[in-house]
């Protein structure tokens, strides 16, 4: 996540030793050890992150969702967004105290980051709030990490002590930015809102998320009857010349191929 740290443009503070500028890289002859440079750094990083979770903070995610949307109509890739909030919150701190309550958040965070992939942006949002970023992401595997995450929370109490523990559910709501249905970072963000709102109403500890309508393809009676033949002589058909001397022709059907892209961190893209 360290370069998606940007440092600001007005900060261009002189090295100590010999009044290099730090902002285009490090120039000092003391390299990385020049305690100026390490100092630019620290506070270039606390500026984007919550003191509490160690996520980016909600001033980062509105520039990283700025960005996010800009490289969907690049690539036509689209990007999705998860809106997180805590079940019952309020009551896990009336009734065991606020540092109960940020030992929650704290799990909760963790549980986000293990959960989601390196490339994805997690922020918390506000109080009980989060939000990630999904780059590079279609709606079917935006809905299986968040039902992953949902799990995981729900799956994870929080031990307080040897007596007392807080089992933790949370709601979440999924919004799409692609390029056949396009929207703004401010409309995005209301829409997994939205969706948000709908798993509270529903009754809680869920995930919410809109269905896109795609449009159907007009076929004539005729072509839907020679369809129908295709598929249903499918499996008389004969295999194809060579194949049957190729084990490794076709695909494995017991083969997990969208875990193996959940558990992929290296940044690598299938889209389902």
């Amino acid at each position: 996540m360290a370069e998606a740290l940007s440092q600001p443009d007005s900060v261009n503070p002189q090295c100590e030793h010999h009044g290099a500028s730090a902002t285009g890289g490090n120039l000092c002859p003391a390299g990385d050890d020049c305690a100026y440079y390490e100092e630019v750094i620290s506070l270039r990083t606390e500026v984007v992150t919550d003191p509490l979770t160690g996520l980016f903070n909600v001033r980062h995610f509105r520039e990283a969702l700025e960005m996010e949307l800009e490289r969907t109509e690049r690539t036509l890739i689209s990007t999705a967004v998860m809106m997180i909030d805590l079940d019952h919150f309020k009551q896990i701190n009336d009734t065991h105290g606020h540092e109960a309550g940020n030992l929650v958040l704290k799990q909760t965070a963790r549980l986000i980051r293990d959960t989601t992939r390196r490339l994805d942006i997690q922020c918390r949002y506000g109080g009980e709030e989060f939000v990630v970023i999904l780059p590079t992401t279609e709606l079917m595997l935006a809905a299986h990490v968040a039902e992953r995450l949902r799990e995981s929370i729900a799956s994870t109490p929080v031990f307080l002590d040897e007596d007392t523990v807080i089992g933790v559910t949370a709601s979440i709501g999924l919004a799409l930015h692609s390029a056949e249905q396009p929207t703004t970072a401010s409309r995005l963000v209301e829409a997994a809102d939205e969706q948000l709102y709908r798993a509270k109403s529903e009754g809680r500890n869920r995930v919410c998320y809109p269905v896109f309508e795609v449009p159907e393809t007009q076929v004539s009676g005729d072509e839907k009857q020679a369809l129908g033949a295709m598929f249903s002589d499918a499996d008389d058909e004969a295999p194809s010349p060579g194949t049957e001397d190729n084990p490794d022709f076709g695909f494995n059907h017991d083969h997990d191929d969208e875990q193996d892209f959940i558990d992929d961190d290296d940044g690598q893209q299938w889209i389902l």
